[in-house]
């Protein structure tokens, strides 16, 4: 017989602060097993609060959060164990080289075979490209450069889970999609859970993802379910400026872009939101701003 299938479960978790009126997670329920997970949501809807949680760096005011055999909260240590955390603010020793920052976070892991822990910052710097600047200051990293000594960290030790937050923001384009196609090789042997706010960063990597707004998760399921939910709702057309501020007042306006025929506008909607306007196929972005209510931002 096989090794037992890890999985993370997470029932009815809430995170209060007595000085806010709405708590930071209210009845937080979720199942996540092996494979990419995405947890999307705009700033401020609870995902860093959860992932603290899963790390054992922050405890609930309720609810719970089995992590294979072990419970948080009772088996904090034995979770640290098995996981490898990249928080949203990384801290880093910017007079450290690349090699010695690994090397001290893997001596802090409890590597403490020299043999062992050089083989394995070697093998995580082949593994993040940054092997030819193994002996340079991380300080003088680029921002890209800075998060893939970040997933380098979080990968020392072979964690079985491994908890990725916000990590291409502020990153450039080419930044940001050489960081999804490195995360994107982790998924087949481990939980891989990423946190972003970001819908590109899940769309080509995670197929099962959840939603979450305001503390709650409003989404669990796959890509073709979040579309689904969305299908019916996109309409497009073009209308003039005036029409378009109308629109703006009563109903979700996903983009507006001037052409020369005038606005041409992508809005969701339960009906037919203006005369001309055709259905259209809704895209993830789309389904996601359908689920948080056409709002990504609120």
């Amino acid at each position: 017989m096989g090794a037992k299938r890890l999985e993370i479960v997470i029932e009815n978790l809430c995170l209060s602060y007595s000085r806010r009126n709405e708590p930071s997670l209210d009845q937080v329920s979720l199942a996540i097993g092996p494979g990419m997970f995405g947890l999307l949501g705009p700033n401020g809807a609870g995902k860093s609060s959860l992932m603290r949680i899963l790390a054992t760096l922050q405890a609930p005011t309720g609810g719970t959060v089995q992590v294979g055999p072990y419970r948080a909260g009772r088996d904090d240590q034995q979770i640290r164990e098995i996981i490898g955390y990249l928080p949203q603010e990384f801290g880093i020793y910017k007079q450290l080289t690349a090699y010695e920052y690994l090397d001290y976070v893997a001596l802090m892991k409890g590597l403490g075979d020299r043999r062992e822990r050089k083989r394995q910052v070697t093998r995580m710097l082949e593994i993040v490209n940054l092997a030819a600047v193994a002996g340079k200051k991380v300080g003088g990293f680029s921002g890209g450069m800075k998060q893939r000594v970040g997933i380098a960290q979080a990968l020392l030790g072979d964690p079985q889970i491994v908890i990725v937050d916000e990590p291409t923001a502020g990153l450039d384009p080419e930044e940001r999609i050489r960081f999804r196609n490195l995360i994107g090789t982790l998924g087949a042997s481990k939980i891989v859970i990423l946190s972003t706010h970001i819908v590109g960063d899940i769309e080509s990597s995670c197929s099962q993802l959840a939603i979450m707004r305001k503390g709650k998760v409003l989404f669990r399921g796959t890509q073709d379910e979040l579309l689904d939910q969305a299908r019916g709702k996109i309409w497009t057309g073009t209308v003039n400026e005036p029409a378009l501020q109308a629109l703006r007042m009563k109903q979700s306006v996903i983009s507006a872009r001037h052409t020369a025929a005038g606005q041409e506008v992508r809005i969701i909607a339960e009906e037919r939101p203006f005369e001309g306007a055709v259905a259209s196929a809704p895209g993830l972005e789309d389904a996601y701003m359908s689920v948080t209510g056409g709002n990504a931002h609120a």
